[in-house]
């Protein structure tokens, strides 16, 4: 099993370039308007096709979950090399988690974070009462400090 995740972009070429930095890999299709990326780690079948400015996609934000936190270092690291810097978050209570991440967007503005979680956090926090658990800021990071 693996999910899917299709994008409508502004620039498939553009976007292409960005997830091609991210992923370390070709897109298996591409055209003018539409690109498709089969991924195995992470397991993810990923496509964006051209859309009008009204019709661009909307979400929150995605992540890739990494499983130690040596992880992090090193996908800032990489992130910059490739000219897609990011923004560090260490050691933060986000979306009820104890976590540390890095930061970063794609050509459309969505918003992407690399992540490694030390530990779980109850959901009864003041996140919870604020709404604001989970939303990148515009400095990109999660959670206000």
């Amino acid at each position: 099993m693996r999910a899917h995740v299709s994008l409508n972009v502004k620039n498939v070429t553009e976007s292409v370039n960005f997830y091609q930095k991210l992923f370390g890999k070709e897109p298996q299709k591409q055209t003018t308007d539409y690109a498709k990326f089969d991924l195995t780690d992470p397991a993810l079948n990923f496509s964006m096709q051209t859309a009008s400015a009204k019709n661009q996609s909307r979400v929150s934000h995605f992540g890739i979950e990494v499983d130690a936190p040596g992880e992090i270092g090193f996908w800032k690291e990489r992130l910059e090399k490739l000219g897609l810097n990011g923004h560090l978050e260490e050691n933060s209570d986000c979306c009820f988690a104890r976590q540390d991440k890095v930061w970063f967007k794609d050509p459309d503005g969505n918003s992407w974070e690399i992540f490694h979680v030390y530990e779980q956090l109850p959901v009864s926090s003041p996140l919870a009462a604020s709404g604001s658990c989970c939303v990148p800021s515009d400095s990109g990071g999660c959670c206000a400090p």
